[in-house]
């Protein structure tokens, strides 16, 4: 059911198109972002994982056309415009985030400065921060870059700022009323929404993006505060938003949405065939949550692109695999773009996992896919553990490459 409704139970039905990235995004209820780009930068990778093939450029487009828009939430993420004024009422009044504290403590520090930027985006039109980077060392036009930065995010945390659209991935600032101003005039009313409703409503949705969840996974998904018990979910229980269900095997309660009965009943009759395998990022909401992670999946999973090298268990950027509705591995990836060269550095199969040939040419496939989609077409494949797959691997990964590409031993 998680997998179902994260859009990962089975591989795309057709070719993907704009409205279907637009769609995966309102599924998901958000998109993480992050900048890190030894492979594909995560945001489009969650989505080849969901969609197979399609052009990075959409998501950009699905932005500036203003189908989705930019907001702090789990993390700064990509959301549904739909969602616009539910995200910017909460963040004002009730979402705890490092991102909005540090936002809050700029704009009780230095308002002048804020306002003076402004009003020169109101004048002269919106701005990256690379607007005022520094040049040979002497200060630009304004500040200096580090100031600037600062000041651009505080304005676009407190939503006097959004993002209108994306140059090269970077941020492009304007005014609120600019960008959305069909959805800011409604915002007086959003703005008296009751709090209980807003937070009811980012625990449904929630629910909602997770197939099945217990209780104290939730909270985490829209980082709404507190964490959740039981209790917590009654009201939602008894007026039919949610249906509370046992699972064979968990000492705890699990939640599903009232939009996936059709799903639950299928899952109860054993209906639900996973069939897709694919890479994930490690930004995907599948891995997100480390206690989840291990009891749907038995598979602990730990970001370690900040960790300090010498401490790193599996490598920089670790993709999980996910294969027929199991995480069976992981592999730690680089993608080296002039030279088309998509280098598995090491990959590891699940202690106590031993690939089926079935699945061993299910990855070949995903691997090769993934690199094929990313413009690094050769794949260089230097460690597995076992050692004794990396052989079968290597030659089924061949296999599954166009004719024109060959893998790299």
């Amino acid at each position: 059911m998680h997998l179902a409704a994260q859009g990962l139970l089975v591989p795309p039905a057709k070719a993907a198109t704009r409205a279907a990235v637009r769609s995966t995004i309102q599924r998901m209820g958000l998109l993480q972002i992050d900048t890190i780009h030894v492979v594909a930068r995560s945001p489009y990778l969650v989505l080849f994982s969901r969609l197979g093939h399609y052009q990075r450029s959409w998501l950009e487009d699905a932005l500036a056309a203003g189908h989705i828009f930019e907001t702090w939430a789990h993390e700064a993420c990509f959301a549904p415009t739909d969602d616009l004024l539910l995200h910017r009422t909460y963040n004002r009044s009730a979402r705890s985030h490092w991102g909005l504290a540090h936002a809050q403590k700029t704009h009780a520090s230095q308002r002048a400065h804020l306002d003076k930027l402004l009003a020169h985006i109101r004048d002269n039109g919106p701005v990256k921060s690379s607007d005022f980077e520094r040049t040979e060392g002497q200060g630009g036009a304004w500040w200096g870059w580090k100031d600037e930065k600062r000041w651009l995010e505080a304005l676009f945390a407190s939503g006097e700022l959004m993002v209108a659209r994306r140059d090269n991935f970077h941020r492009v600032y304007d005014l609120a009323e600019r960008v959305a101003p069909a959805a800011l005039a409604l915002e007086a009313a959003a703005a008296a929404l009751d709090a209980r409703h807003i937070h009811d409503q980012f625990i449904e949705r929630s629910i909602a993006a997770l197939g099945i969840a217990q209780a104290r996974w939730v909270n985490d998904y829209f980082r709404i505060k507190p964490r959740l018990k039981d209790a917590d979910l009654d009201g939602l229980v008894d007026s039919g938003r949610v249906r509370r269900v046992a699972v064979e095997g968990w000492d705890a309660p699990a939640y599903v949405h009232r939009g996936h009965q059709a799903l639950l009943k299928k899952a109860a009759k054993g209906q639900l065939d996973a069939q897709h395998t694919t890479l994930l990022s490690p930004f995907d909401p599948v891995v997100w949550d480390r206690e989840r992670g291990s009891a749907l999946f038995d598979f602990d999973y730990r970001l370690e692109c900040y960790t300090p090298e010498a401490k790193r268990v599996h490598g920089y950027f670790v993709l999980p695999i996910l294969c027929r509705g199991e995480l069976i591995g992981r592999l730690d990836a680089k993608a080296h773009r002039a030279e088309g060269i998509f280098e598995v550095k090491a990959l590891y199969t699940q202690p106590g996992c031993k690939w089926s040939e079935d699945q061993v040419q299910a990855v070949a496939r995903a691997i090769a896919d993934c690199a094929a989609w990313h413009d690094t077409p050769h794949v260089r494949l230097l460690r597995t553990q076992p050692a004794g797959l990396k052989t079968a691997l290597a030659r089924a990964i061949k296999a599954h490459q166009q004719p024109t590409e060959k893998a790299v031993a």
